[in-house]
């Protein structure tokens, strides 16, 4: 694994962090590649439950794709958007972990995750239509199918600035905290996650994404909620309801 993509895991819960604050934390094709096959070692573990994504350092969360790269022809616009594509569809709830600014590509590398996390202070601009660049098509289908036509206009056509408020009321952003308290939200967050049912969550992450992109299959998603209903977790769920304890779930 690249040492400008760290990644680490804590029981259930597997981290990846971007590790180039000198470079805004911007992605080159060694991290492309290094991500792509950190999100397939993810799937392929039956024992994580939550992916979180961050940054290094305090002052960029990601300035998307390396700039001197796209220049030199080392990487193009559809080696990120498969990077993205990728974290988009990795089975277990993601959690990005947004501990700076964040500009360009990286607006959208948080937006495949599911759950968005940002530090009070941070800003955000996507500045495509400043240096005469259209966004990538899947991109903007990204944008529309997560926020909404209006709020991708805003972002994308008029290329706005927004802070962690005006994130929020965007619905780009699910939670903000003190820098201070960010790391523990975040571990709370991902506890949470990892706490309940992972064929439950991981059933309802699918057909939720179905649905978003208006391409539900109601046989394969019929198909998850029987599994989730036959499955040990949902006897050790009710058991635990009647024993008045938590429940351990082993995803069976």
């Amino acid at each position: 694994m690249s040492n400008t993509i760290v990644t680490t895991q804590d029981g259930p819960i597997s981290r990846l962090m971007i590790n180039r604050p000198d470079r805004h934390n911007s992605l080159g094709a060694r991290e492309l590649n290094a991500m792509q096959a950190a999100f397939d070692a993810v799937d392929q573990d039956p024992n994580i439950r939550v992916l979180m994504v961050s940054g290094a350092g305090e002052k960029t969360f990601c300035a998307g794709a390396a700039l001197d790269e796209m220049d030199s022809g080392a990487i193009d616009g559809n080696a990120f958007q498969r990077m993205t594509d990728r974290l988009a569809a990795v089975k277990v709830p993601t959690v990005c972990v947004m501990n700076g600014n964040t500009y360009g590509g990286g607006s959208e590398l948080a937006l495949s995750c599911d759950f968005r996390l940002g530090v009070r202070g941070m800003r955000l601009r996507v500045p495509a239509a400043a240096i005469g660049l259209c966004y990538p098509i899947n991109g903007i289908e990204r944008f529309v199918k997560r926020l909404g036509v209006g709020p991708a206009k805003r972002l994308l056509m008029l290329a706005e600035e927004f802070d962690d408020e005006g994130l929020l009321d965007l619905g780009y952003l699910d939670f903000t905290e003190d820098r201070e308290k960010l790391e523990a939200r975040a571990s709370q967050i991902a506890k949470q996650l990892a706490s309940l049912a992972p064929l439950s969550v991981q059933a309802m992450k699918n057909v939720i994404e179905q649905s978003a992109a208006g391409q539900l299959d109601l046989m394969a998603a019929e198909a998850l909620i029987k599994r989730c209903e036959n499955s040990q977790d949902l006897a050790e769920g009710l058991r635990a309801k009647r024993e008045k304890r938590s429940p351990v779930f082993h995803g069976q």
